[in-house]
């Protein structure tokens, strides 16, 4: 199953500076999973340590927010495209997002 998985700047160290990447899994979390084996640190800047998506991540299955799919039990076909995307913030709350990302 191939899912196409939007990254965004902050992230893109992780990824060798590719803004779109590959990824397989039936759910958003064994999607992250994947992209972890492949891109090692990416799912850390996306999930607290609870398991939870961090509070200034967004991520879209086909421009629809997985917060109201399940977050990351929300369930991914072949050929979905996922956008991961930080919050925007200004102040002390886009230094906190910032900061969430870089771990």
């Amino acid at each position: 199953m191939a899912i196409e998985v939007r990254i965004p700047t902050i992230l893109r160290s992780y990824t060798g500076g590719a803004k779109i990447v590959e990824g397989a899994g039936d759910t958003i979390a064994d999607l992250l999973t994947d992209l972890d084996t492949r891109h090692s640190g990416i799912k850390d800047r996306l999930i607290t340590g609870e398991g939870n998506l961090h509070r200034f991540v967004n991520v879209y299955i086909n421009d629809e927010d997985v917060r109201f799919l399940g977050a990351l039990d929300a369930k991914l076909n072949d050929g979905d495209s996922v956008t991961i995307l930080p919050a925007v913030a200004g102040g002390a709350l886009a230094f906190a997002a910032a900061h969430a990302l870089r771990g």
